[in-house]
């Protein structure tokens, strides 16, 4: 359930933004969670795993508001 949960807050999110993966909110998001340098970022696996928990985060703070 909660990768659902994540998984439905990042399409809300992607609609949000466009769906613009390459604009400058993914890139700052992006840049944020795992830095400048593509070359140390986490296997795709990891990165997957850590959206869909980043999903589930914005799912928490949008119902404690």
């Amino acid at each position: 359930m909660h990768a659902l949960r994540g998984i439905w807050n990042l399409a809300l999110l992607g609609a949000k933004t466009g769906f613009r993966l390459r604009g400058r909110y993914w890139t700052w998001r992006m840049e944020t969670a795992f830095g400048a340098d593509r070359s140390k970022w986490p296997s795709p696996a990891a990165r997957r795993k850590a959206a869909i928990e980043y999903g589930a985060w914005v799912g928490e703070m949008r119902r404690i508001k």
